[in-house]
């Protein structure tokens, strides 16, 4: 890693190493000055601090959970919600024949039909929580068991929302999700005829998230709970932390004639909410790379190109001034790590005039 980033940080040191030429290249030369000494450069401070290098990659501002969303309704498609109505509990999905498919929160999908007599199970207790939180059966007891109440409370919810007073609850009335929906896409549109099992809605969540397909070959830098900054349309940048990397990597193809590369899955929840609505936003983010503790570091551009290779910087103590080799390390902001004999934190260092 330490081989790399000295190679990434060459065409940051060029400049550096242009505009110091003269000083390198020793007193020989025809234009040389008298015995008068030489002007004290300007100078940096050597600090001693941490150093974060970053790689940016490209991403998307999207919704969590996306999901295709079916029921058992059969008949006529009257109503279908607009694409980016929020969908809550207890609120209608599309309506078939008229008659609506209402959104539930919970994990457990519609398998099978809920009525008296019923096997005692989860997804029961999943309803009547459901029912209980929309207002429905003041003697309901939330657990397993479908009982009178339970269909009581049904019966009082299918009378108003305009389903058939049965009691009973099955998959054309109703679809499971574990949270509010987003409508990202209709399948279906009003007049349209659906039967059981057609996909009618893609629906995501309503958080929003930063997702980008990561290289397989930077999937060291995803590293789950790391923090990174976005920057979002506009010119927006906000923090953000790692919340789910991805362990199966897929092919991408990376262009017409180029072979395919593969990428991992990266989900990113941002620390406040962003400004834009816009969705599958093209966004950029900032992945630590390396991060040097406690290190010595100047400004990139005190860094100076031996004439037999590699680099120095200029120690100026009072009027004097000496060259240093050093090794670089890490970059990050515009400094870079370095190590050197007799080099310590507080020394001034040559650096370009401004």
């Amino acid at each position: 890693m330490r081989k790399g980033l000295v190679i990434a940080g060459a065409g940051v040191l060029a400049l550096a190493a242009a505009g110091t030429a003269v000083v390198l290249s020793g007193g020989d030369g025809a234009g040389a000055a008298g015995p008068s000494a030489p002007p004290v450069p300007a100078t940096a401070s050597i600090t001693r601090q941490d150093l974060v290098d970053t790689k940016t990659v490209e991403g998307a501002l999207t919704y969590s959970g996306e999901r295709q969303v079916s029921s058992d309704a059969s008949g006529t498609v009257t109503w279908v919600p607009a694409e980016g109505a929020v969908i809550r509990r207890g609120r209608s999905l599309l309506r078939v024949d008229r008659r609506p498919v209402v959104l539930m929160y919970g994990s457990l999908p519609m398998y099978r039909t809920l009525r008296q007599g019923v096997d005692d199970g989860p997804d029961v207790e999943q309803l009547e929580r459901n029912l209980k939180v929309l207002g429905y059966g003041d003697d309901l007891t939330v657990d397993d068991y479908f009982s009178y109440a339970t269909r009581l409370a049904v019966e009082q919810w299918q009378d108003d929302v305009g389903l058939p007073e049965t009691g009973q609850v099955d998959a054309s009335q109703v679809v499971f999700l574990p949270a509010a929906a987003r409508v990202t896409d209709a399948k279906v549109e009003v007049g349209d005829r659906t039967t059981p099992g057609r996909p009618a809605l893609t629906v995501s969540g309503v958080r929003r998230l930063v997702h980008v397909d990561l290289s397989t070959d930077d999937q060291t830098l995803a590293r789950k709970g790391a923090k990174v900054t976005v920057e979002l349309p506009g010119g927006e940048r906000v923090t953000g932390k790692i919340t789910s990397v991805g362990t199966v990597a897929k092919a991408a193809a990376s262009g017409q004639g180029q072979d395919e590369s593969s990428t991992i899955d990266v989900d990113i929840t941002l620390s406040k909410a962003p400004k834009t609505r816009l969705d599958k936003a093209p966004v950029e983010v900032e992945l630590v790379s390396e991060r040097r503790e406690n290190v010595l570091a100047v400004p990139v551009e005190a860094l100076l190109a031996l004439r037999e290779g590699g680099f120095g910087v200029e120690v100026v103590e009072g009027g004097a001034t000496r060259l240093v080799p050093v090794e670089l390390g890490a970059f990050g902001s515009g400094m870079a790590e370095i190590t050197g004999a007799g080099l310590a934190e507080g020394m001034k260092v040559g650096v370009p005039a401004t």
